[in-house]
């Protein structure tokens, strides 16, 4: 048998060793996708979308779930309608997160003028203009190779635009920046009375049982052994689940964690307490979240674990230490929200 080890926390010269061995563990990759790069471009007359060492690249440059979002149809259908109600006829749009060019062109088809695409990754920009030339839109699309808070009125932008689209959105809603793009593009791009795509949201969540869940992000004892050392490397803050795929339970009903009015809303970091009437007793892992984003015109997108179609998966946010709860108590929690993180105090 193998015998039993303590859990224990990393000293403070094995968090320097780790941190050494990560920027090592960088430090190789950067050198070996150079030395990839070096070879191509040493026989450029051969370079093609099929060489290996770009499909190795464009593996890590273009995340998978592209392809799951674009054939998500349940999420195309509500931003087509959504923008066919709510974009102004004859206005300039600008689209936060150009991916392939979709939103824009949808945006022209509901009627926009022009629409001013951006997109911080080189690869999905030149995707987007490829895909946007071919399906004819070119001279009412302009896909630019930046993040939206780079760009500027009077550079990139002739003048502040009449709406803001964007999607960029992870299961927990503001994982890929969505705040911050939207507090920007609010104060420096939009016309003082123009339209926001989308327009509000707010995050749900239930108490959750589920070592299997929490597990997904942690470890501390494998067959005997003390192996938590690599709990260093756990995702801070919360991390997706497709919560129907795992043995758990609830132990509370749906209850608002936090909401965002994308028009007026300050949308910046903060906390908010939670008081969560306990349902069924258990003990209390994480919270399990969902977001239910109001795109306006009446239509509205959520990723609950009931709506096992969506692309979205869930969030999960997990709680320092586990909490046994009886039923008909209530189960106080601080919520935490960064730029891009939800978290437990």
């Amino acid at each position: 048998m193998p015998r039993l080890t303590s859990v224990t926390s990393p000293t403070a010269e094995g968090e320097v060793r780790l941190a050494l061995a990560g920027l090592r563990a960088r430090a190789q990759e950067l050198s070996r996708v150079a030395e990839a790069t070096a070879r191509v471009l040493a026989a450029p007359e051969g370079l093609s979308t099929a060489v290996p060492e770009f499909r190795d690249f464009a593996r890590e440059a273009v995340p998978r779930w592209h392809f799951a979002m674009l054939n998500d149809h349940e999420r195309n259908d509500a931003l087509a309608t959504a923008l066919e109600r709510v974009v102004p006829r004859g206005g300039t749009v600008l689209d936060i997160g150009a991916g392939t060019g979709l939103l824009a062109m949808m945006a022209v088809r509901a009627g926009a003028a022009h629409v001013y695409s951006c997109e911080a990754n080189p690869l999905m920009v030149e995707v987007a203009r490829q895909v946007v030339a071919a399906e004819g839109f070119a001279d009412r699309v302009t896909v630019l190779a930046c993040r939206s808070d780079e760009l500027a009125v009077g550079r990139e932008l002739p003048r502040r635009v009449d709406a803001v689209i964007s999607e960029i959105v992870d299961c927990g809603l503001i994982g890929e920046g969505i705040l911050p793009s939207i507090r920007h593009a609010r104060r420096e791009l939009l016309a003082a009375d123009g339209v926001m795509l989308p327009q509000r949201a707010r995050l749900l969540g239930a108490l959750l049982q589920s070592e299997n869940a929490v597990n997904l992000n942690r470890v501390n004892l494998a067959s005997g052994f003390d192996v938590s050392r690599l709990n260093t490397f756990a995702t801070p803050g919360h991390f997706p689940i497709r919560l129907h795929t795992w043995p758990h339970r609830t132990l509370s009903e749906p209850v608002e964690l936090v909401s965002f009015d994308f028009a007026t809303g300050p949308l910046g970091p903060g906390e908010r307490g939670l008081a969560v009437p306990v349902r069924e007793s258990g003990t209390v892992h994480a919270l399990v979240a969902w977001f239910e984003m109001d795109l306006g015109g009446g239509v509205t997108l959520r990723n609950s674990p009931e709506n096992v179609g969506s692309h979205w998966m869930q969030a999960l946010i997990p709680l320092a230490k586990p909490v046994e709860a009886e039923a008909g108590s209530t189960v106080t929690l601080d919520l935490v929200w960064s730029e891009t993180s939800l978290s437990l105090a």
